[in-house]
């Protein structure tokens, strides 16, 4: 009988949903939790095993409980938490599948579903288009178009807050648990309480930011800004601060851009505070000289600022597949699945803002349907509806034999042997 363990998950009930649906086919299933807020969203404390050490005895520990369960199967979100780490790497000296979960590479609509590894871990890093064209459904009907909103961001907070209250009164008890955040507990908590506050004043100033720019009547290029603690910011690029990328922009942006354009820094939706972002930019604008050119939006709505938008510039956020499926120019700074020469400009920076290259939309096209086909699967984390989209898909393809982009390549090619990449997970 296949035993699933699973780790850290999303904010909220998700894995325990999705653990329900495995004891309804039959199989076994247990969680091994690390703070207050693991234990929140795990219903049946029989399963639940409370992890107590410390991060330095986690591999000796997980080692000797893999070997005592005979665990077949591990469940993750992300791949970069250091205690994930240790389980991929213990999971695969013995033989025991991964499970990855992470937020959509398509997002909002969706949420992604990998083996092995996510986001610069991906065997998507490795795979080249024409593996992807080769393997479309050609039969396929019209590709679905992204909605423009990133999703429930209310209902995601909520949730984060609950968590992080929950890690807080657990505190004592998981005295060896260390975040894998570079903050506090407590401070994350407040930061959460903060956002939702602040909600009805940041929708003002992004209201009145928006004017002012649509006002100006201005060519502008878009910079998305991305959580400068976020795992693909932090291990998938090589950026140290927000405030180097901030910079970079502004400075090559002086160099190559028309003198009647201007540059729009759009902030995360999950932006909380924790860096003075906007103090950052302003530094830049003054070392720049790039006083009334330069404009910042506070989350909100991406799609009404890309659909007038000249070009894209971001480190590696997911978001700038919605500037290729719009057909823009995008340039990129970090290792990011969708970093392929037919999409992401090759220009310096300066060059690009001057007259920005734009990626091959057929090209792009056939990617994003291949992912649609495979590792998106329609839904949300942090909705009961969201997750209750994801819950009618997600069981089959868990279960089967072949990840999914292996099982769908073989499927679509005739005679096809095992895709020939070099697997990212095994760097």
């Amino acid at each position: 009988m296949r035993k699933f363990l699973f780790l850290q998950g999303p904010h909220g009930p998700f894995f325990w949903d999705l653990s329900r649906k495995l004891r309804e086919v039959g199989f076994q299933t247990m969680r091994i939790g690390f703070n207050g807020g693991d234990a929140l969203f795990w219903h049946d404390k029989t399963s639940f095993i409370p992890y107590l050490g410390k991060l330095e005895d986690w591999r000796d520990w997980l080692g000797q409980y893999l070997a005592d369960t005979d665990v077949t199967d591990v469940v993750i979100y992300g791949d970069t938490r250091a205690i994930h780490t240790i389980a991929r790497e213990e999971a695969m000296l013995r033989g025991i599948t991964l499970h990855f979960f992470e937020e959509g590479y398509l997002r909002p609509y969706w949420v992604t579903y990998e083996r092995g590894g996510v986001n610069g871990h991906s065997r998507l890093m490795q795979m080249s288009v024409a593996q992807m064209q080769a393997a479309r459904d050609q039969t396929s009907a019209e590709p679905m178009e992204s909605p423009a909103e990133w999703g429930a961001l209310w209902r995601h907070t909520v949730l984060g807050g609950l968590y992080h209250a929950a890690v807080m009164l657990g505190a004592r008890r998981y005295r060896g648990y260390v975040p894998h955040r570079s903050i506090s507990v407590g401070r994350e908590w407040l930061l959460n309480l903060r956002r939702l506050l602040v909600m009805p004043v940041d929708g003002l100033q992004r209201r009145l930011a928006t004017l002012t720019l649509q006002r100006s009547g201005a060519p502008y290029h878009l910079v998305l800004l991305q959580l400068a603690h976020d795992a693909s910011f932090r291990e998938h690029s090589d950026f140290e601060r927000q405030s180097d990328f901030i910079d970079l922009c502004c400075a090559e942006f002086a160099k190559g851009a028309a003198a009647h354009h201007h540059l729009v820094f759009k902030t995360h939706p999950l932006e909380d505070g924790r860096e003075n972002v906007t103090t950052m930019i302003r530094r830049s604008i003054i070392a720049h000289n790039l006083k009334g050119r330069v404009h910042v939006i506070r989350g909100g709505k991406l799609g009404p600022l890309m659909d007038r938008a000249r070009s894209v510039v971001t480190v590696n956020s997911t978001a700038g597949q919605q500037a290729l499926w719009r057909g823009l120019p995008l340039k990129i700074f970090g290792r990011a699945v969708y970093a392929k020469p037919e999409f992401v400009s090759s220009q310096p920076l300066a060059a690009f803002f001057a007259q920005p290259s734009a990626p091959d939309a057929s090209a792009y096209r056939d990617y994003r349907e291949f992912l649609l086909e495979t590792s998106q699967i329609t839904g949300g984390f942090y909705t009961r509806a969201g997750r209750a989209q994801i819950l009618r898909r997600i069981t089959d393809v868990l279960l089967a034999d072949l990840d999914p982009y292996e099982r769908h390549y073989r499927e679509r090619v005739a005679n096809a042997p095992a895709l020939r990449i070099v697997r990212a997970h095994t760097d």
